[in-house]
């Protein structure tokens, strides 16, 4: 899809136009509670990351419109970020930058599905299959919160990571059901990234003191199978079986690469502290 495409959801976005406070629909006095506070950092932690990662991919995608739709995904995912580390903050004073820059490792709260290596075109979309129909039925069940930030988060989220489903979507059947070597290399990367998708639907403590706030994970599992049940079936790949990674990113154990890609993120702030355009 263009990114002129009258049905793109995303319109004209560029990084000086992504408005918090449209996205917390005023909500900025409101704090969030120390369980809240984690619970954003999980959300906001993972579109962060995962937008790191996508943005490497800007001037190197095997087309010129995936250079713009890629970076168009990763704009969405940077605006999700920053409601959720935003409103995490609010919690103890940090701002967005604070979370984003100046945490270590292990304070950050990423599934390690997020943390994959891009790997080749095809192991990126694996991970974008996983990523974006999980985030979808995150934001969708989200949106019935009665936290009322966490749902104005949501329902703006889910219509654009609704773009990032069905863009993974497409390149997956196109990768599968294309020349030999490109069916090889989409079998091999959903092989490589299915061991960390189970992370994603582990109920940890504070979800059970954030009944009614949180979305369980554990409740998102089924729709997220069946769908990508369905995409797998028509791309004519079985569900990969068998390891299943010990993940731990929710309580700040983390896969290697994530230290590696917080350097690079992180090296421009912390050589110079307070710096302003």
């Amino acid at each position: 899809m263009s990114h002129a495409d009258e049905r793109s959801p995303h319109g004209e976005v560029t990084v000086d136009r992504i408005e918090l406070s449209a996205e917390l629909l005023g909500a900025d006095d409101r704090s969030a509670t120390a369980d809240v506070a984690e619970y954003a950092l999980w959300l906001g932690d993972d579109a962060l990351i995962l937008s790191q990662q996508l943005g490497m991919w800007i001037a190197r995608a095997p087309e010129l419109e995936e250079d713009v739709a890629l970076a168009n995904i990763a704009l969405d995912l940077l605006g999700h970020a920053r409601s959720f580390l935003h409103y995490a903050g609010t919690a103890d004073g940090r701002s967005e930058d604070d979370l984003a820059y100046w945490r270590d490792e292990d304070g950050f709260r990423c599934a390690w599905l997020f943390a994959q290596p891009n790997g080749d075109f095809a192991h990126t979309i694996a991970r974008q299959l996983a990523a974006s129909v999980y985030q979808y039925e995150l934001y969708s069940s989200l949106q019935a919160s009665s936290d009322e930030t966490l749902a104005a988060i949501a329902a703006k989220a889910v219509k654009e990571v609704e773009y990032h489903r069905d863009h993974a979507v497409q390149w997956t059947l196109r990768l599968a059901g294309g020349t030999e070597e490109s069916r090889e290399r989409m079998l091999r990367a959903v092989a490589d990234v299915w061991p960390y998708v189970d992370e994603l639907f582990r109920d940890e403590p504070v979800i059970d003191r954030l009944e009614g706030i949180a979305a369980r994970p554990s409740a998102l599992r089924a729709p997220f199978d069946s769908v990508v049940d369905a995409v797998l079936a028509e791309a004519g790949i079985d569900r990969p079986a068998g390891f299943v990674s010990s993940g731990g990113g929710r309580r700040g154990t983390h896969f290697p690469t994530l230290g590696y890609l917080l350097a690079e993120m992180q090296v421009l702030a912390r050589q110079h502290p307070g710096a302003s355009w």
